[in-house]
């Protein structure tokens, strides 16, 4: 699959540069643009590990600050976690079934 030398990509991404085939879309206000497309086609580039990493990571943190005796600080930073986690898993889906 991945050559020597070759970044590890999106393996969806080549098909989704030839002809675009927009989902089907019952209402016109439904309809995603242009820039929905790009940015799922870079977020699809970065490694899902590197969400979780940064959720882990934010734990950490967060403790560290609770620990420290700064509460405002520790809730503010483990707040982060479920966002990176849900992200990552956005991002996955992406990589799995491709941009729309």
């Amino acid at each position: 699959m991945e050559k020597v030398g070759e970044k590890n990509v999106n393996p969806a991404a080549q098909e989704s540069l030839g002809v675009y085939r927009p989902a089907p879309v019952l209402r016109d206000v439904h309809e995603e643009s242009a820039l929905t497309r790009l940015i799922e086609q870079q977020a699809a580039r970065i490694p899902s590990h590197y969400f979780l990493v940064g959720a882990l990571g934010a734990m950490a943190a967060s403790i560290a600050f609770e620990v420290a005796g700064n509460d405002r600080m520790s809730r503010f930073v483990g707040m982060w976690a479920p966002t990176l986690l849900i992200t990552g898993v956005y991002n996955k889906m992406v990589k799995t079934l491709g941009t729309r």
